[in-house]
């Protein structure tokens, strides 16, 4: 994470601050445009790492947002099941989201809005449903976090 951050030391990101090593970074900036800043971050990504990596870029808002909306609010993480959040690109094409959804079985969950899924399953590191499976289902990138990440982000 300290490559990470090293990489995002340029003029335009100010108080840089990354989370354990899930590839979160956490600035301030000028530009609101998340476009732009996509691509900017890749080009630091790409000229900092030797190749590419995609990148999302959220306001602190937003993911604010995704914790407020949650489906599952009521749910008390606990050994049978844990909550994770898949911030996707752009929200998927309907029939893509219904048909992925309609996957889930057993103790395991599913709800997109927007551009946010919302899964709830007993084992990450035993499901189906891992970042790369939801993103060749859904034809786009996305990345996923546990649901303390996700909380604990919008604190830095």
């Amino acid at each position: 994470m300290d490559v990470l951050k090293d990489i995002f030391k340029t003029p335009a990101f100010k108080n840089v601050v990354t989370y354990i090593q899930s590839g979160n970074v956490v600035f301030d900036t000028k530009e609101a445009d998340t476009d732009k800043l996509r691509q900017i971050i890749e080009k630091l990504l790409l000229k900092g790492l030797g190749f590419p990596v995609p990148a999302l870029v959220l306001h602190l808002d937003d993911i604010a947002q995704v914790i407020a909306q949650n489906p599952f609010g009521e749910l008390q993480e606990d050994k049978e099941r844990k909550l994770y959040v898949s911030f996707l690109e752009q929200p998927p094409v309907p029939a893509a989201a219904a048909a992925l959804v309609a996957m889930c079985t057993g103790n395991e969950a599913m709800h997109i809005q927007g551009s946010t899924l919302y899964f709830l399953s007993p084992s990450y590191g035993k499901t189906k449903f891992s970042n790369t499976f939801v993103e060749k289902k859904l034809g786009m990138i996305a990345t996923t976090r546990n649901w303390a990440t996700v909380n604990k982000v919008v604190t830095l």
